[in-house]
């Protein structure tokens, strides 16, 4: 009597979590929404930086071995996207950053998100939207993008 017993409460005790377990697992779940508040704000701080021709947001985010895709296809490294951004000649009306989705693996996080430009150059105004991909790594600066890519998609703009 006592096992049949002693069999029926088993799982029910087993179900039931400690007081520490639970607390271990709120603290997780804050920090791991932490780290994504932090991903959305730096995607929506390089949108920024870009808007207004400053590349001192990816001196300081990216990471020296960086290396990303733009979108015309060309692989760039750090120095080349600093430049790109000083260089550009485009004078931005706004830069728009929407759709961010943020997935984390250990310390490294893949944030994608829609891009909306509009702006001139060479005269020219334009309208375009990128798909943005950006790859980051959690070190001891923080949170550092190693890779990305860009990809502008149909319409306005090309």
């Amino acid at each position: 009597m006592f096992l049949a017993v002693s069999f029926l409460l088993l799982p029910c005790a087993r179900a039931q979590k400690s007081e520490w377990e639970r607390k271990a697992e709120a603290a997780a779940a804050a920090e791991a929404e932490m780290h994504r508040q932090e991903l959305f704000i730096l995607e929506r701080e390089a949108a920024h930086a870009v808007q207004l021709n400053n590349p001192s947001f990816f001196q300081r985010v990216y990471g020296e071995d960086y290396v990303g895709t733009n979108e015309h296809g060309q692989v760039i490294n750090k120095a080349e996207l600093v430049r790109g951004i000083q260089n550009s000649g485009i004078t931005y009306a706004s830069v728009v950053i929407s759709d961010v989705r943020v997935r984390f693996f250990q310390e490294t996080a893949v944030a994608q998100s829609l891009w909306s430009m509009r702006g001139a150059q060479h005269g020219q105004t334009f309208s375009r939207q990128l798909r943005v991909i950006h790859v980051y790594i959690n070190g001891p600066r923080g949170w550092q993008a190693i890779a990305g890519q860009q990809t502008q998609l149909p319409g306005e703009g090309r």
